[in-house]
């Protein structure tokens, strides 16, 4: 599968008509392309130059960053990785997301009916990421861990959501649309096909476009218009007979009501964005 890279660059607050902090917009830049590289570590040198800063510059916010446990070093000092605080961050976010709270319970009934691996993802620009995950014991994990972006246009967790778009309004990459395995559609007019199908049937299906040997079936959830959360569940193409497909949506669809339902918005609660 290709590795997803940080989107970085497409925070800077200048595309939003805002005037930056400089210091601020490095730190995220760089906290951001550390979380990116996974369990690659980093060079001083690659990392000043990857955010084009000089290398003093980049030394001094590293150890700074490093003395908050927002980056770790190796007993060298010369290799860098994303720190722990950046973990309580992630799950601070999740703690306190109302969704994820309400579709816990749901997404557990749905993996002990099916069997099968279940997520909830929000769309994030142009990716997915995942926010919950229930993984089958029936297979090998799929690399779907929490936190984990997707292109959009690849799995079934992108294609639900952008079927609840007009095409002229699709988020999708400026560069093109990249290919995780040989399967991924990256023609845009083969996309749109796709999402028109989305629309008829009411959820998404993609066939070893994220994951070779993998399937999905997306589901928005509608708590909003348009749409940012949805459902999936995959479940390996060997074993996918049309009975189980059947069974997969109407388990799906159900689950979806459910949490639709639950997760409504209390009263005075934040409008996130």
């Amino acid at each position: 599968m290709g590795q997803v890279m940080p989107i970085y660059d497409e925070c800077m607050p200048e595309k939003r008509g805002v005037r930056g902090v400089k210091s601020a917009v490095r730190t995220v830049a760089l906290l951001e392309l550390l979380a990116g590289r996974g369990d690659r570590p980093s060079r001083l040198d690659e990392l000043a130059g990857e955010l084009d800063v000089p290398r003093s510059s980049m030394y001094q916010l590293l150890r700074t960053l490093i003395d908050c446990g927002w980056v770790r070093t190796d007993s060298t000092g010369s290799l860098y990785g994303i720190g722990i605080r950046a973990l309580l961050t992630g799950t601070g976010y999740l703690d306190s997301d109302p969704l994820v709270r309400a579709a816990r319970p749901y997404l557990d009934e749905a993996s002990r009916e099916l069997g099968e691996t279940i997520h909830l993802g929000r769309l994030d620009g142009p990716d997915v990421v995942y926010l919950a995950t229930r993984e089958s014991h029936e297979y090998p994990r799929t690399l779907s861990r929490v936190g984990r972006r997707v292109p959009a246009h690849a799995g079934a967790l992108g294609k639900a959501l952008l079927a609840e778009r007009p095409d002229a309004e699709l988020p999708l990459p400026a560069a093109g649309l990249a290919a995780l395995t040989p399967r991924t559609l990256t023609a845009r007019d083969a996309l749109l096909a796709d999402l028109a199908g989305v629309r008829g049937r009411g959820h998404s299906v993609e066939r070893e476009e994220t994951v070779t040997g993998i399937a999905g079936f997306g589901f928005a959830l509608r708590r909003g218009v348009p749409a940012v959360d949805a459902i999936s569940c995959s479940v390996p193409v060997a074993r996918l007979t049309p009975e189980h497909e059947a069974r997969i949506v109407e388990v799906m669809n159900g689950i979806r009501t459910r949490i639709e339902a639950h997760a409504s918005p209390a009263p005075g609660a934040p409008d996130w964005r």
